[in-house]
């Protein structure tokens, strides 16, 4: 019986090992919600990107001024724009290492999202005062040294935006 039980546990332990990584694959393609046109033409957030989108916000330019917040979703959204990103706000927002509040956890302390859900909304519709930016930081912060070989186009607030 003992054999029998170990020609199961193989081919099954195989099965999921390749279904996990189509599904990983597939996320990674961008098969995720993702901002949708309405029937006027304005995009909105599917499902809870909207506010995923708001949490990042908040956690990454919640003290700046309301243009820098508008900023960051930008630059999310012109990631998800971008052949060198993934192709959804949160295929964007949890690529590893991507944004420090995701991986030190603030995105999910943060409790006032007021401003940040406007902010949201706004790059949604459209407005980036980036001008197309795919980074940023806080010039004041330590960063990599690579970041810095990336063209500034702009500064709002603290932080400073770039290709």
């Amino acid at each position: 019986m003992y054999p029998s039980r170990r020609r199961l546990i193989i081919p099954v332990l195989l099965v999921v090992i390749l279904i996990s990584a189509a599904l990983w694959q597939f996320y990674r393609q961008g098969h995720v919600p993702r901002a949708l046109p309405t029937q006027a033409g304005v995009p909105v957030a599917v499902g809870d990107e909207l506010n995923l989108l708001a949490r990042l916000i908040a956690a990454e330019a919640g003290n700046e001024p309301y243009e820098g917040q508008v900023a960051v979703g930008a630059v999310v959204l012109n990631r998800v724009r971008s052949p060198l990103f993934p192709t959804s706000i949160s295929g964007v927002i949890y690529e590893p290492w991507a944004f420090e509040s995701v991986h030190n956890g603030l995105i999910w302390q943060v409790t006032n999202l007021a401003s940040p859900t406007a902010a949201a909304a706004d790059a949604l519709n459209g407005w980036d005062p980036t001008y197309g930016a795919l980074f940023f930081w806080n010039p004041a912060k330590p960063v990599s040294p690579w970041i810095w070989t990336r063209t500034i186009i702009t500064q709002i607030g603290n932080h400073v935006f770039a290709r």
